[in-house]
């Protein structure tokens, strides 16, 4: 390279001379001179040129690679070398130092020379490339990428440069009609997606691709209604927080999942705000290694944190976080924990140890039938454990402690939504004491959607077990909403926190696990009923046909965030509160799952038990 920039620095300087004076037409006298001396003036001209590339990098480089930033960089480099040269002009006039005209088209020719140099260089290489992708891979789809956008467009560049993918892009949809007619990476734009049905022979299609992740769901619920009716293959590129977060690359192509069908309009994520909280803080995750915590764990590291504390109890789960947060670069902050809730010398040692000053508790026990059976588990980590962990925060002075907690603790009647909602009466109980600095809320949503142990994953497996599909009752409703903006609200949450507040999240509408479950079977090319029968087994001990977004007597009040609401109900008494719940942990082991139900249910009095 060093070679090649060399040649190239010269021939633009001798280029510039010869433009300068017409190609040796005239012969003045004075122009011969400037002309004679032109090797004088490459002899220093030259090594101050190589001198100015290396400082902007221009060396370490690989030839075959060149792109936007290598342009940009390259445009420095010479406006920087003209400018030096201007100045020694100005400075030491003479003949051994070109005139102002030469070096203004030295500047323009050495741009433009050196980067179609590099530009070559490049076309070679992804020339080569795809003549030998072309051999090893003779039968490849034709697709339509639906949507023109920066996705679109970085997704064709990926399929043109990697002919190994096995997808050649013929043309683009898109429901802006300003782009019908135009081209991208020489791909034509030929319409909306609507006029797929007519363009799918004579483009013979084999595939689409839905490249429009910030389309809302209900458009991409109708695109891919569309591309069933019509029998076209389609897949989709994978999220925006993936792509943002480096996870995947666009050309990662995917199924359309239920997810995408069911999510809802991205949420507008205030960082400036969540970072004044969280940037250079010692955070604690209780959970890390589950659905919520580890996500939470995703989001935390990139504000910035001192330190992030992975508190979990399952080794599998933990190792996986923690590997994935390390493969991200983010080593130097992790800390993980192996530990128990209830194990009270391993979280007071936490405590002293690290000083945590933000807690985000989501270690609990969530399946309603199975702790429908053994309650006596729920209680101990969702309420005792919780009470526990709040009364430790208070008195290492933790400034902000966030419960993850449910819409089931809304006039519960399973046993997990109880002990929830006893997890959240203590919160409160203990923010009601006036020696508490800590600030403590909870936070309520619904399901998130591909949770573990959620209704998507096992109807999952149900449907490549060939079904039934097992629905609890044809009405049965619940919330739904995706991970990532679930923790993404939590943590806003957590910068609106006066102390004592139950913050509820903006859940959308209501969906009816049937609907679901059809979606689910076509989505995965069977038809419901036929391919794949459907199954209602009934409601289970705990569970209701419906969730409720508010207890009796609590005011729903707004936020300064369209997307957060906060639950306003009387004080509770922290005293009486904290009595009670250590009074049922002394004797919880001896009572029998319905007496101990009773029992929560007299602290718990909106709570309608299972017997």
């Amino acid at each position: 390279m060093a070679v090649a920039y060399t040649i190239l620095s010269a021939v633009s300087m001798w280029l510039a001379y010869q433009l300068r004076f017409d190609f040796f037409v005239k012969k003045d006298p004075l122009e011969m001179a400037y002309l004679d001396r032109l090797p004088g003036v490459l002899a220093w001209i030259l090594p101050l040129k190589l001198i100015v590339l290396v400082i902007f990098r221009q060396y370490s480089g690989l030839l075959g690679y060149f792109g936007t930033p290598d342009v940009m960089r390259l445009g420095r480099a010479v406006c920087c070398w003209a400018a030096i040269l201007g100045l020694i002009r100005l400075q030491i006039p003479g003949t051994l130092v070109p005139s102002r005209g030469i070096i203004l088209m030295d500047t323009i020719l050495s741009f433009s020379l050196l980067v179609g140099f590099r530009v070559a260089c490049r076309s070679i290489r992804e020339a080569l490339t795809i003549s030998s992708d072309s051999r090893r891979f003779d039968e490849r789809s034709r697709i339509v990428i639906l949507g023109a956008g920066d996705v679109g467009a970085d997704l064709t560049k990926d399929l043109l440069n990697k002919r190994g993918l096995g997808r050649t892009p013929v043309a683009f949809l898109d429901d802006n009609p300003a782009k019908h007619g135009t081209r991208i990476h020489d791909i034509p734009v030929v319409g909306f997606p609507a006029d797929l049905p007519a363009i799918k022979d004579r483009f013979k299609v084999d595939e689409v691709v839905i490249a429009m992740p910030s389309a809302p769901v209900k458009r991409i619920a109708e695109i891919v209604n569309e591309l069933r009716r019509l029998h076209l293959n389609f897949v989709t590129v994978p999220s925006l927080d993936q792509m943002a977060t480096g996870q995947v690359k666009v050309s990662q192509l995917r199924s359309v999942e239920i997810q995408d069908l069911l999510g809802r309009d991205p949420v507008v994520i205030e960082r400036e705000t969540i970072g004044k909280v969280l940037t250079g803080k010692v955070v604690l995750v209780t959970g890390a290694g589950g659905s919520i915590g580890s996500e939470l764990c995703r989001q935390i590291v990139t504000f910035n944190p001192k330190r992030i504390l992975l508190f979990e109890h399952c080794e599998f789960l933990l190792f996986q976080i923690e590997q994935e947060l390390l493969e991200k670069g983010y080593g130097s902050i992790v800390q993980v924990i192996m530990g128990e809730l209830l194990d009270e010398n391993r979280t007071v040692w936490t405590f002293e140890r690290y000083q945590p000053e933000i807690v985000f508790h989501a270690a609990a026990l969530k399946h309603v039938p199975m702790m429908e059976n053994q309650p006596r588990e729920a209680f101990k980590v969702n309420s005792l454990g919780t009470m526990k962990l709040a009364k430790l925060a208070a008195k290492y002075r933790v400034d902000r402690f966030v419960l993850i907690s449910t819409d089931k603790a809304i006039n519960p009647t399973s046993a997990m939504g109880a002990t929830k909602r006893l997890a959240e009466m203590s919160l409160q109980a203990i923010d009601s004491d006036c020696g508490v600095s800590t600030r403590f809320m909870a936070v309520r949503f619904g399901n998130v959607l591909g949770s573990s142990g959620s209704v998507i994953p096992t109807f999952r497996k149900q449907i490549a077990a060939g079904g039934p599909v097992k629905v609890t009752h044809p009405d049965v409703t619940r919330y739904f909403m995706t991970i990532p903006e679930a923790v993404g609200l939590v943590l806003q949450c957590g910068t609106r926190a006066e102390g004592g507040e139950i913050f509820v999240l903006d859940m959308g509408e209501p969906i009816k696990i049937v609907d679901l479950a059809n979606q689910m079977i076509e989505l995965s090319g069977f038809r419901p009923q036929s391919d794949i029968e459907i199954e209602f087994v009934g409601l289970r001990p705990g569970e209701k046909l419906f969730e409720e977004l508010q207890h009796t007597g609590e005011n729903l009040l707004e936020t300064d965030h369209p997307k957060i609401f906060r639950m306003v109900r009387e004080d509770i008494s922290n005293n009486d509160t904290e009595a009670r719940v250590l009074a049922i942990a002394k004797i919880c082991d001896e009572l029998e799952p319905s007496q101990l139900k009773q029992r929560i249910q007299e602290i718990v009095p909106e709570y309608s038990p299972y017997l």
